[in-house]
């Protein structure tokens, strides 16, 4: 049974993403190349790996076996040969590929900027960056590195925190003047607000007192599912949203949005580099992991200084 690396990764790369198209395109080879090397692992393990009917293709039963155990094996074996390489001499370049996934709107406004720095560092490590509010499964997808704001649910991954944001309660000059402004949190039963698709609102719409957790009633008018789309719905008179710092900020920074609610406390975001337990730590990694922190050892820069508060 003889069966090549480059076989495994073209066939892991069809597996995530569906298509050999796509494949060809993430690997910047030729479909042919895609297709051959599926063809040849299927006729080295001697199983049909995918169902191919009407220019489709679906995983089998043996394929998506075979990648569940294959990324985490080869994402070590790629660990230890980068590791080996540059624990030899600390002066070889990082290379590889480092693949991210973070919060579409965080990625957006902060963390390509420090991507964007990190990367003119290492010119020759490569990045594959993914921005969206979808929960992944890092080591099943083959990510090396995701980026978690809030509580990390999964204790299997090895989390680093590097800074806390906080939740804002905030609405428009318009709305608060046409509405009122609440001075409690039992005020906003009374008023409109503007809700997390991807939470209940007795979680989200939380207040801490004296030691106690305060979910208050309230009446939400409106449901998203994104963090921005949240913040331009408050701008605009529709309701009273509340969003991490690093969402807010900027739009009260610009008189779009007042804070509301200072005096009460609300929910605190730890935000975290997250990744799966792997030995050893790649270099690559360790070395983002690293300049994240470095960065963001001050505290959230979107956060205005204590003597602007």
């Amino acid at each position: 049974m003889r069966y090549t690396l480059d076989e495994m990764e073209t066939f892991l790369a069809v597996i995530e993403l569906g298509t050999l198209t796509a494949a060809a395109a993430r690997l910047n080879i030729a479909k042919s190349v895609v297709s051959k090397r599926v063809s040849d692992l299927e006729r080295a393990l001697g199983a049909a790996l995918f169902r191919r009917q009407a220019g489709r293709i679906t995983p089998t039963e043996a394929a998506d076996r075979l990648a569940e155990r294959l990324r985490p094996a080869l994402a070590a074996l790629t660990a230890a040969t980068e590791s080996a390489a540059w624990e030899m001499d600390g002066s070889i370049p990082l290379r590889g590929m480092l693949k991210i996934s973070a919060p579409m709107t965080f990625g957006t406004q902060h963390l390509s900027t420090l991507i964007a720095r990190f990367a003119a560092r290492h010119p020759e490590l490569e990045f594959r960056i993914d921005y969206d509010d979808r929960y992944h499964d890092l080591a099943q997808e083959g990510y090396d590195l995701g980026l978690r704001i809030g509580e990390v649910q999964d204790s299997a991954l090895i989390r680093r925190k590097l800074c806390d944001d906080r939740m804002m309660v905030c609405a428009s000059p318009a709305y608060l003047a046409a509405r009122g402004t609440p001075e409690t949190p039992g005020d906003l039963a009374d008023h409109g607000c503007i809700g997390y698709a991807h939470m209940a609102n007795a979680r989200f719409w939380q207040f801490s007192e004296g030691g106690r957790t305060l979910s208050p009633v309230t009446r939400t008018r409106l449901t998203v599912n994104n963090g921005e789309a949240m913040r331009e719905l408050a701008a605009g008179g529709l309701g009273i949203a509340m969003l991490p710092g690093f969402i807010a900020q900027p739009a009260i920074d610009r008189g779009a949005l007042v804070p509301l609610l200072s005096g009460w406390d609300t929910r605190t975001l730890p935000i975290a580099a997250v990744w799966p337990p792997i030995r050893p730590v790649p270099a690559k990694l360790r070395a983002f992991v690293d300049f994240l922190a470095g960065e963001l050892k001050d505290g959230a820069p979107w956060r205005p200084a204590p003597s602007a508060r």
